[in-house]
């Protein structure tokens, strides 16, 4: 048995298969992966009902066992605030050790971020809260 918080062999396949500069998006559950899951990209979908699972329960099994270079966000559209699960996610990935900004992608920029051919992993989760979407790169050694 795995001593570690991820247990899922699907994604831990596929991220074992992926390098570095390869994205990994958890998605939430209104993103449209089925048609914006690239040629390259597996799509692994833990949308059991609504909430459950979360963005933010798949990024703390995912951190433990990834090494992050960046992580983006789909921004809000001009004139609406920050999205609060972004703090969320800034505090995950400092209590993880990492000291990255949060960059911040318009929507179709974010989509064609996510068909690019280095997208190696789409978690599809039951997220409700809006914006929640976040796009990992992964780092080397």
């Amino acid at each position: 048995m795995l001593k570690i918080p991820l247990v899922h062999p699907e994604i831990l396949a596929a991220l074992a298969s992926a390098g570095h500069g390869a994205r990994v998006l958890i998605a939430d559950g209104d993103y449209p992966a089925a048609t914006t899951c690239g040629k390259s990209a597996r799509l692994v979908h833990l949308n059991l009902s609504p909430g459950v699972v979360t963005c933010t329960q798949v990024l703390e099994a995912v951190l433990p066992v990834l090494l992050v270079e960046a992580a983006a966000v789909m921004d809000v559209p001009t004139g609406q605030p920050e999205a609060p699960i972004w703090q969320t996610y800034r505090n995950l990935l400092k209590d993880n050790g990492y000291a990255l900004p949060l960059g911040k992608l318009e929507r179709f920029d974010f989509y064609q971020a996510v068909m690019a051919d280095n997208t190696a992993l789409i978690i599809q989760t039951a997220e409700t809260r809006e914006y929640a979407n976040i796009l990992l790169t992964i780092g080397s050694l």
